[in-house]
């Protein structure tokens, strides 16, 4: 099922049937490839179980009060149960999101996170998604669910999330620099607009985020570029459009946050496409 726009949404009327119809799984585990789960919701909602969301193409964004947790292939994003989150994706994202009940997890997880997905548990995503809702409980289908449940608590956090203040002022701030992550603007301008000091707006910001604004910008940019990428777009182009005005700077950054180069994303990120 294909996302076709940032912001996808279920139409206002639909958007009861989603969530009621995910009241009860009809098995522990929830997601094949036709199913509801596999449309972004962006309104904030809740659900009594764990969401493994995770797009074998295009880029997830998770949000939560507390963050943005954003994925391209070769991540995904666990939401604890209950916790309210929002989805939104990339054009033509292909989501593959699992909903799982907390109580077949060997560790749930208590927080929202981002982890790795290596290619086993990719493919073992994508054969779970073909088969039907209610599948085996005994034989051949309740053992590549079995395997599968091992393979998502064993996949490896990534840290890839964006932290979100609390503080209103933090919030505009982050907001506005998130709609455009190649702005120049500087901690001072904002410090002027919100009538406070930049000495209490950067303490303010470290205490809020745990992050410095150059280091909490930096990561913003990176993530920024990752839907860019993942399109193929050029790396130039991507660097300038997320504020870099080196390709050094760029690439040093990137490799600092993902562990690789912008290069090696696009390969990888090629590969997965690939084998769609």
């Amino acid at each position: 099922m294909d996302c076709r726009q940032t912001d996808s949404l279920p139409s206002q009327d639909r958007i009861p049937d989603v969530l009621g119809h995910l009241r009860h799984l009809p098995r522990p585990v929830y997601g094949q490839e036709r199913a509801l789960p596999n449309q972004a919701i962006a309104r904030p909602h809740r659900h009594p179980w764990v969401q493994f969301s995770y797009a074998l193409q295009g880029v997830i964004e998770v949000r939560t009060r507390d963050g943005r947790f954003m994925a391209p292939p070769q991540q995904a994003v666990w939401v604890p149960a209950t916790i309210e989150h929002g989805v939104r994706c990339s054009p033509d994202a292909l989501i593959r999101s699992l909903y799982i009940e907390p109580s077949v997890l060997k560790n749930a997880p208590a927080e929202c996170k981002v982890v790795a997905v290596n290619s086993l548990l990719r493919e073992l995503i994508r054969s779970f998604s073909a088969l039907p809702v209610l599948y085996g409980e005994h034989g051949p289908e309740s053992r590549l669910v079995a395997v599968l449940l091992d393979e998502l608590a064993a996949a490896p956090d990534s840290g890839l999330i964006l932290p979100w203040p609390r503080d209103e002022r933090l919030q505009a701030l982050c907001s506005s620099l998130q709609s455009e992550p190649g702005s120049q603007t500087r901690l001072y301008d904002f410090a002027a607009r919100y009538d406070v000091s930049e000495k209490t707006l950067t303490r303010l910001f470290r205490q809020e985020t745990g992050l410095s604004f150059r280091a909490w910008r930096q990561r913003l940019r990176i993530m920024s570029a990752l839907p860019l990428l993942e399109r193929q777009e050029r790396v130039t182009d991507v660097a300038l459009a997320c504020g870099y005005d080196s390709m050094s700077a760029f690439v040093a950054s990137f490799r600092e946050l993902m562990g690789e180069t912008p290069g090696e994303f696009l390969r990888a990120a090629a590969s997965s496409n690939a084998g769609l």
